[in-house]
């Protein structure tokens, strides 16, 4: 699980320094605005067609990874209650024998 989380900090870590640098390109470049706001239109749409299937695959994966995740959590919330019921069960069985003797 460490080696999940260590990749998927480092694709976070990535895209955000990929944005910075946009970010710092568009706000440091010698244009004027209208001519900047065309360029940055066309690399936007440039990148959302050039990644858009690593990041539906990325997507995909984050899903089926919270899929699985909740599916271990209902499991162990349910051993967790049986658990519970058992001892429960088990204490009252106890009582139930203890009360059945005639004191008198």
């Amino acid at each position: 699980m460490s080696k999940e989380k260590s990749s998927i900090g480092f694709g976070v870590g990535l895209l955000a320094g990929v944005v910075g640098g946009i970010v710092a390109g568009i706000l440091y470049a010698p244009c004027p605005g209208s001519e900047m706001r065309e360029k940055v239109k066309e690399t936007v749409c440039d990148l959302a067609e050039k990644h858009s299937p690593a990041v539906n695959e990325a997507k995909k994966q984050a899903l089926e990874s919270i899929d699985l995740l909740r599916y271990k959590l209902e499991k162990q919330y349910k051993k967790f209650g049986n658990m519970l019921k058992s001892k429960k069960m088990r204490k009252a069985k106890e009582l139930e024998d203890i009360s059945d003797y005639d004191f008198n």
